[in-house]
């Protein structure tokens, strides 16, 4: 449901725009009305659509008048169709789309290849309840349709095709171009990374949450995709905020549509998503709203272990990406800690004698709640039994999300700053890793939710704090790894690091 108030129509309150519905005999008006207009921006969401004039608030509303109702033109049409990487190869990919139709349909590529979709869905009796209602399972529920998904095989990496998705009976989208990422091992890599973005409307309704950056962030990574200045996209947790409220999962995918339709566009799992209580989750809030993470791996489909083991690694160019769940178990006798020790001990980090990298020289761990925030909601928990895991495996940049600003630190390891960058006269924080000292952490959890302001003391290990709505754009080489935030108004870049 969105709702507008008509009082955002300055002449409707003072009645400046009286209307006259009634005269009598002599021409005197009896009855005189007042007129206002709203716009609403609707999306295919595949279901009946009506709209309601009410008064009286939204606690005790007073029903006045009502719309016919409306009918979607083609409620099954394909839409919002998005992209991931399901190995490091480069050579395969996978789109995922939703329909109103159950029955299968196709992606065509590459001028004459074709891949039948695989369809899964969600139910209300798959979301969470407890003592207190909650929004998916008992006031917010809205049937997502189907999701189709099907891999993309044959390709060849850092390479750009099209494709298009759909079928005859259920209509077909447009032809789209994309990009598929380098291959793991290869040299060169550009991707952007943000957290925390979820949407806003492109009218003047009011939802239960807006996110106002969402938009303009989304905008300008659009044209950097545009550009060709990205290869893939890392969303680390707090996907759409939709919390209960399904609809709101279209909204989002419409939102990324025009990112994330053209490159791999990777996500790691959030509070809210997931959290819920009695849903197995390590923190007991009410924040997925119900969901327990089923509509985000339903619709977000990443190269994970199994369903609710939102956990996995992947290469591109020259980076190995690990991908946690700060919401599941990371103890050390947990099964993904052991997943994360074994998974990082295995990365080929090799060098020639000639200080040539053979193998995949940086890694880059991410998650969603962060080990280092002068803002707080750390656990310390999470900070002892897990960095040393970063130190051991020599982790070079570990991003995170959940506060909702931009920040980062020294090269740090148990609160204790171990190397300083040098600041260089182009304003550049160099850090040398060929002499690593323990890995360097990024808050940028700034892509959409409303700005969290820093105390007026930060931690001694914090190097830069800006808050503004942004997010992060990386390049790495096999020889070095650049990482620039991007912030409003005008996206220009604040902040500048490189690891060598």
């Amino acid at each position: 449901m969105q709702a507008q108030y008509v009082s955002n129509d300055p002449g409707y309150i003072g009645c400046k725009k009286k209307e006259c519905k009634k005269l009598d005999q002599r021409g005197k008006c009896l009855v005189t009305t007042c007129s206002a207009s709203i716009t609403f921006h609707v999306i295919n969401i595949r279901t009946s659509i009506q709209f309601v004039f009410f008064g009286a608030g939204f606690q005790a509303p007073c029903v006045l008048a009502k719309s016919s109702i409306h009918e979607f033109a083609n409620p099954n049409k394909p839409l919002y169709g998005h992209l991931s990487s399901v190995d490091s190869t480069g050579t395969s990919m996978r789109l995922t789309w939703v329909s109103g139709d159950k029955n299968p349909q196709q992606v065509q590529y590459a001028n004459g290849k074709s891949q039948t979709s695989h369809i899964t869905t969600f139910s209300q009796e798959n979301m969470c309840t407890s003592g207190l209602p909650s929004p998916a399972k008992d006031f917010g529920w809205h049937d997502p349709g189907y999701i189709h998904s099907a891999v993309m095989t044959g390709l060849k990496p850092s390479t750009g095709f099209s494709y298009r998705y759909g079928s005859n009976s259920a209509g077909w989208s447009s032809t789209i171009n994309f990009k598929t990422p380098p291959r793991g091992g290869s040299d060169d890599l550009k991707f952007l990374a943000f957290g925390d973005m979820g949407k806003a409307p492109r009218d003047a309704s009011v939802e239960h949450y807006i996110q106002p950056g969402s938009i303009a962030v989304v905008q300008a990574m659009a044209d950097e995709v545009s550009s060709g200045n990205a290869d893939s996209i890392f969303h680390i947790g707090d996907i759409s905020y939709a919390t209960g409220f399904l609809v709101e999962w279209d909204f989002f995918l419409h939102l990324i549509s025009p990112v994330a339709s053209k490159l791999s566009y990777m996500t790691a799992i959030g509070n809210h998503e997931r959290d819920y209580v009695n849903s197995g989750s390590i923190y007991i809030t009410p924040d997925s709203g119900g969901e327990c993470g089923v509509p985000y791996e339903t619709y977000f489909p990443m190269p994970t272990p199994t369903k609710d083991k939102p956990w996995y690694s992947i290469e591109q160019g020259s980076v190995h990406f690990v991908v946690i769940s700060t919401e599941h178990d990371w103890s050390k006798t947990s099964e993904q800690y052991q997943w994360m020790s074994k998974d990082m001990a295995s990365v080929d980090r090799s060098r020639t004698p000639w200080v040539i990298f053979t193998g995949t020289p940086w890694v880059i761990f991410t998650g969603h709640r962060p080990m280092y925030s002068s803002c707080g909601s750390v656990d310390p928990g999470f900070l002892l039994q897990v960095e040393p895991l970063l130190l051991t495996n020599k982790v070079d940049l570990v991003l995170f999300g959940h506060v909702h600003n931009y920040e980062r630190t020294c090269a740090v390891y148990r609160n204790e700053c171990k190397q300083i960058p040098a600041k260089g006269a182009d304003g550049v924080d160099t850090y040398d890793n060929n002499n690593y000292e323990a890995p360097v952490h990024a808050i940028i959890g700034m892509a959409g939710f409303k700005l969290d302001s820093f105390p007026p003391m930060a931690g001694r290990w914090s190097i830069s704090r800006i808050s503004e709505f942004g997010y992060a754009r990386v390049h790495a080489t096999k020889t070095q790894l650049d990482f620039e935030v991007l912030t409003k108004p005008f996206f220009t870049t604040l902040n500048c690091v490189s690891l060598f």
